[in-house]
Parts: structure tokens; sequence; C-alpha cells
């Protein structure tokens, strides 16, 4: 850890003024890649403290009351984090793109938004090939815009739910 807070340290001294426009560019671009990587592994590590309920150590119930207690996350960015790992252990191929960097915790957060454990059992029952969408997600959020990997969430959704939420509230006892 003390390589890469000194790594992060040489960064900050770094005098900018002096990059040309296409340097300024490349640092951008290598220090988006640098925090989503940053980011998969936090997101890694309080899935597997949550998994082996590390946070009993400091006398707490859960990572969320410990990341807002003890880091000062707040408790949506809390959540957020615990959604994200959770998904991802059922998506390998975002996973990997996650923690190359090439896929950002916003991109995880608009498919762990619609993929919640009720849609991953309700797929699972199913029969419905997950792979094929955690294919299609990873290529969408590391190769197209952020508006593509929300329109293949979409048609997961459509695919799940071909009569929306509406049409299953009705079927299943909702009024009309």
């Amino acid at each position: 850890m003390g390589e890469l807070r000194s790594a992060l340290d040489a960064l900050a001294g770094e005098e900018l003024h002096g990059l040309g426009d296409g340097a300024v560019l490349d640092r951008t671009a290598m220090l988006v890649q640098v925090v989503n990587r940053a980011t998969a592994e936090l997101t890694r590590t309080v899935r597997h403290a949550r998994l082996t309920q590390a946070s009993e150590h400091d006398g707490l119930r859960s990572m969320r009351s410990w990341l807002v207690g003890h880091v000062r996350l707040s408790a949506g960015e809390a959540d957020r984090i615990a959604r994200a790992g959770q998904v991802l252990e059922h998506l390998p191929a975002v996973a990997a793109g996650f923690a190359s960097g090439a896929v950002s915790a916003a991109q995880v957060e608009v498919i762990a938004k619609v993929l919640t454990p009720s849609q991953v059992a309700r797929v699972q029952t199913s029969g419905v090939d997950l792979g094929g969408f955690d294919t299609d997600w990873a290529v969408a959020a590391s190769q197209h815009r952020h508006e593509a990997l929300v329109t293949a969430v979409q048609v997961f959704k459509d695919f799940i739910d071909p009569d929306g939420p509406e049409r299953t509230r009705r079927r299943v006892g909702g009024s009309r």
C-alpha cells in the first residue's frame, strides 16, 4: 500500500502547466483507468469483508455501517459499493473489465440497479443464460458510449419482463 501512496504523491506533485494538450488528455485517460481499477478493488475488498463479517471486528453488524462510520462514506455510496460487489459475483466479464479499468463504477451501477438479487434468482430459475448478457454488457461498457450500456441493460430488462412492470403488477394481483 505504501507504493500506491508514493505513486499518488508523485502524480500530485507533477506540474501540469508544462504538459501539451495531448499529454494532458493521455494523463486524464490514464487517471480514469486508475480510478476505475481502484474502485473495483475497493468493491472486491468490501465484498470480501462483508462475506467474512469483518465489520464485527469493530463491533459493527454490517460493512455499510463500517463504511459510513469509519471512512465517512455516505449511506448511498456504501450501498452502491455493496450492490456492485453483489452483482459482480454473477458477471465475470463485467468484473474483469472493472478490474482492468475499462468499466466504471457508474456502469456497474447501471447493471446493478436492474440485476437485483431477486432478478438474479429469477434468471437462474428461468434457465436464461446470464453469460451472454454479461459478455454483451462488458463489451458495451468498455467499447461504447455510456448510453450503449444503458440500452443493452434495457434489452435485458425487456427480455426478462416483456410485459413491463405495470403489466406484471396487474398479473400478480394489482388493480385493473
